[in-house]
């Protein structure tokens, strides 16, 4: 049965194996390279004007918002005289447009009712904006599209932090000397560990895997030929990693095919939280046509419509509790261990192309090729750590492929708050 199930996986490129490393990681590096020239490819990769360079002061007062999925957060962040970031005044509402549609008025109306309690606590306001945004030389964001079910579609195009300050000079509030940095949360969580992170290293690297995947690293000016610069200055880069168009299987080919948008998002659609549960069911699906597994299992298994990530990693993590909804439906031993094998080989296979994708951002830093100074990744995202197996899997093949094949040195930190954090050090560099 084990050799029936790799034979399956082999013939449809999802055995681990198949992923052919340096293949996929010359060509995530060529679509970097491409999109830093403007040229047309897969992958964003938007300048955000944002460094490492910021001086940070005790005393130093930011007024964070956080919008992020379906709720929009705002608090006072003071660095104390430790350069250390406390949170206060903290609270969190829903995001408008997620109930129903909403205008630019309403939009920017209710990001204002939650900033009037601190706009005259900071000059600074830090906004960590979770949605693909075109970043300006001033530092503000223009909208490009919405996800997470977000329906404000007026917002689009408008630049968020000139909108949102004239909302509030309309409630009569003096606005003249605010000031508002833009980031994306994978940026933010790059820019959290120089707050948060107290040891010497080469740079950064910023990475998302829950819902989505995003990745941020630090690029040298003069590289990023779409905007003429000349400096040696390093600028933060938002990848739009999610986006690379991954050279796909048949099954991986049926399976966009049935998401909202099948032309985009192909990475993403590879290892992230939204897809690896309904990819793994497609999988199953087709494994049961293929002979796979018993017509008692699979005549179960049709009354299941899909599968959450959650529900799939369930039955790695315990896979004789029968209160587990695909542990019920097994009822031997066969069906049991050729089940393991498909979801283990899904979640292996997201571990492979993750750790590809931080290979890829490491060495376009040109950083960590000194053990002293590594490269610090923070590493944020309920799939990346609470799915089985998929951390584990991931620091195996970096350390293949990273450490033992590239020589570079790294460091996987998981930072708390690390988009209010980074935002904080964004509104920091106004």
């Amino acid at each position: 049965m084990r050799s029936r199930v790799e034979d399956f996986l082999f013939r449809h490129d999802i055995l681990p194996e198949c992923i052919d490393e340096e293949k996929v990681l010359s060509f995530f590096i060529d679509e970097m390279d491409k999109g830093l020239e403007g040229k047309p490819c897969s992958l964003h990769m938007i300048p955000t004007y944002a460094g490492l360079d910021t001086a940070i002061n005790p005393g130093d007062k930011v007024i964070v918002l956080d919008a992020g999925g379906t709720n929009f957060r705002t608090c006072l962040v003071t660095f104390d005289e430790n350069n250390q970031p406390v949170i206060s005044d903290f609270k969190k509402v829903g995001m408008p447009g997620v109930k129903e549609k909403v205008s630019a008025k309403e939009f920017f109306g209710v990001l204002a009712d939650n900033v009037e309690r601190l706009i005259d606590k900071a000059d600074k306001i830090g906004f960590c904006f979770s949605y693909a945004a075109e970043i300006t030389p001033d530092r503000d964001g223009k909208t490009i599209v919405f996800s997470k079910e977000i329906k404000a579609p007026e917002v689009i195009g408008l630049p968020i932090g000139k909108t949102l300050l004239n909302e509030l000079s309309l409630r009569g509030y003096d606005v003249s000397k605010k000031k508002v940095a833009i980031v994306n949360d994978t940026v933010a969580t790059l820019l959290a560990t120089k707050a948060k992170v107290n040891e010497v290293c080469s740079g950064y690297v910023g990475f998302i895997l829950g819902t989505g995947t995003n990745t941020a690293y630090s690029e040298v000016e003069r590289n990023i030929k779409k905007l003429g610069l000349s400096d040696d200055r390093r600028m933060i880069i938002n990848v739009e990693s999610g986006a690379l168009r991954l050279p796909l299987g048949d099954i991986d080919k049926e399976f966009v095919e049935t998401t909202k948008k099948p032309d985009e998002a192909w990475f993403e659609k590879a290892i992230s939280g939204a897809y690896l549960g309904p990819f793994a069911h497609h999988v199953i699906r087709r494994a049961c046509e293929d002979g796979i597994f018993s017509e008692g299992f699979c005549e179960r298994f049709k009354k299941i419509d899909t599968l959450s990530t959650t529900v799939m990693s369930n039955y790695l993590e315990m896979p004789h509790n029968r209160d587990y909804v695909l542990v019920s439906i097994v009822d031997n031993e066969a069906d049991a261990t050729a089940l393991y094998q498909i979801i283990d080989s899904i979640i292996e296979r997201a571990g492979k192309l993750t750790a590809i994708n931080l290979t890829a951002a490491v060495l376009k830093s040109n950083i960590g090729q000194n053990p002293r100074f590594p490269v610090i990744i923070n590493a944020d995202g309920t799939t990346f750590y609470k799915t089985e197996n998929l951390e584990f899997y991931t620091k195996k093949y970096l350390s293949l492929l990273l450490k033992d094949k590239y020589r570079r040195y790294y460091k996987i930190v998981n930072i708390a708050d690390s988009p209010v954090f980074g935002a904080a050090i964004a509104g920091c560099s106004l």
